[in-house]
């Protein structure tokens, strides 16, 4: 069966997909790559699978297949280094064998092959090699039914490369691994993953949804250059989880990674930050002071909230980014770095420039690979992989042992989420807390008291939406009525007949003038309130 060009791309982030979660596994090294080479033969029906590793001695040595009997795997050992994977080991280039019944070398060495044929199909054979910088540390290789007789192989080939660069990374890190924790460096048993890798690695990003794998590859894509990425979406979806990932994916993974959330500081105190500081600048500088950007030198420097800073700094960051290049506050010595760059903001940059809020060179200059986080509304499939992998996190904290039965997990997939993953979290983690016994119910939840941090459920299901829809920002949303323990006075609610901006209005007529209750009486958060009123151009001060 021929796979159109869409199904056979979304195949590929699929499988790589796949295998950066398996590559994230403190695995044997064995088991790691014979389950890479089951998900070639899951996505790919390739009809068998070897990888082999160059040996200490010099020679390559059969490490993992998929498709083969015991015998058959000891008989493809002791010819693999003069096979085909030999001749790419010893040449360092891919070889395509558009049908393997007619290379000799299948029918005298490669004997491991039973059948040349599978029910009248062509079986090709691809291989590639597996690298550590230049150096070629293994071959990987895949037998594959051909479908159709047009069928390009340049696809295969790349694909295999890629995965074969993850395979070459890998390897690197069992090396250093296993010198520096003391392990034999010959033993293939043992992969270790440092520590500071395993928690932001994108085998631990949940997400199975079409949203998410299509940001996972663009990270793949994006992180081996030096380009400048700039991370969009809404607070929570996990912005510094993928920057994080990012970095450890990169060449510079050996490299410190520094964080800066430019929102959080004043502009003096966000330069004095970047840039650090000479003895004797200000009062109370006491000592001269490395600035982030000296300290990412040789890594990343990851600017969380960009979008907050004001017009005189964004100038002054945009001259180091052009020149890459900064006195100190209260210096004159020019201080040159190697830093790769990733920023984020949950601004619309492009309003915010025709608005005159921000520079329009600036964001040229940030915005040269733009990766969107989708809101989690937007991936509800994820939900349940997300609340399990929260669960699992806070049980082993925590040693305890907790399942969440069906009807909680219903709740949890039809809210609405402003916070996003964030507030995902936090609610699993409250509500884990909260519960006695082993199982979380649809009563632990805190939606089902009207205990939830947004104080209201929203659902999408028909039967579960209110009479009184709310108008915000977002349009209207349904509400499901959950009854209130004690029973309490309603809040008032909004004409559904008000226009958005008279709807704000009446929320500041109500609270009179105080913007964060007026944000809780539209279900927003202060945030949103806020970006609505200058959306609408209205002054607060009236009220």
């Amino acid at each position: 069966m021929s796979k159109t060009p869409v199904r056979n791309e979304h195949l590929q982030l699929v499988t790589i997909y796949e295998i950066s979660k398996i590559l994230g596994e403190p695995l044997e090294l064995p088991k790691m790559l014979r389950k890479i080479l089951n998900v070639f033969a899951i996505y790919f029906e390739t009809r068998q699978g070897t990888i082999s590793l160059v040996h200490e001695s010099g020679e390559l040595h059969l490490v993992g297949a998929s498709g083969m009997s015991g015998d058959e795997f000891r008989k493809c050992r002791e010819c693999v280094g003069d096979g085909l994977p030999g001749r790419i080991f010893k040449t360092g280039m891919p070889i395509v064998i558009p049908d393997i019944t007619k290379e000799p070398q299948f029918q005298h060495c490669q004997g491991c092959t039973v059948e040349l044929e599978s029910h009248g199909r062509r079986v090709a054979y691809i291989g590639v090699p597996i690298k550590t910088g230049r150096e070629v540390v293994g071959v990987m290789g895949i037998e594959r039914v051909i479908f159709n007789p047009s069928h390009r192989f340049d696809e295969d080939v790349n694909l295999l490369k890629m995965v074969a660069n993850l395979i070459g990374q890998a390897v690197r890190l069992h090396r250093e691994a296993g010198v520096s924790e003391g392990a034999p460096a010959a033993d293939p048993h043992v992969v270790a993953v440092p520590r500071r890798r395993e928690r932001y690695s994108l085998e631990n990003v949940v997400g199975n949804s079409s949203s998410m794998q299509k940001v996972f590859a663009e990270v793949h894509q994006s992180a081996p250059s030096r380009s400048t990425i700039l991370l969009r979406g809404e607070s929570g979806t996990g912005k510094e989880v993928i920057a994080r990932s990012i970095h450890y994916l990169s060449p510079r993974r050996d490299g410190p990674f520094i964080k800066v959330n430019c929102a959080a500081l004043s502009e003096t105190l966000l330069e004095s930050e970047l840039f650090g500081h000479e003895k004797g600048a200000f009062t109370g500088a006491q000592f001269e002071r490395k600035g982030r950007f000296e300290l990412a030198n040789g890594g990343t420097l990851f600017l969380d909230e960009i979008g907050e800073i004001s017009l005189a700094f964004q100038a002054k960051l945009l001259r180091v980014l052009q020149e890459r290049e900064f006195e100190r506050v209260g210096g004159n010595r020019p201080i040159k770095v190697d830093v790769r760059l990733i920023t984020a903001t949950n601004r619309d940059l492009e309003r915010a420039v025709t608005k005159g809020e921000f520079r329009s060179d600036l964001y040229y200059r940030i915005n040269v690979v733009s990766i969107f986080m989708p809101p989690l509304r937007e991936r509800r499939e994820d939900i349940p992989a997300l609340v399990q992998h929260f669960l699992t996190r806070y049980c082993s904290d925590n040693d305890r042992e907790l399942d969440i039965a069906p009807e909680a997990m219903h709740i949890l997939k039809h809210c609405y989420w402003p916070g996003n993953v964030r507030e995902l979290e936090n609610c699993i983690e409250r509500t884990a807390t909260m519960t006695r016994g082993g199982v979380i119910r649809e009563t632990n939840i805190p939606c089902h008291f009207n205990r939830c941090l947004t104080q209201v459920l929203h659902v999408l299901s028909t039967e579960d939406s209110c009479e009184t829809p709310v108008r915000s920002s977002f349009g209207t949303v349904p509400i499901k009525q959950v009854p209130m323990e004690p029973e309490s006075a309603k809040a008032p609610q909004p004409s559904p007949d008000l226009s958005e901006r008279d709807t704000l209005l009446w929320a500041l007529e109500q609270s009179r003038g105080v913007q964060a209750k007026a944000a809780r009486l539209l279900n927003l958060s202060p945030r949103q309130f806020g970006y609505a009123l200058q959306k609408h151009e209205i002054r607060v001060k009236k009220f």
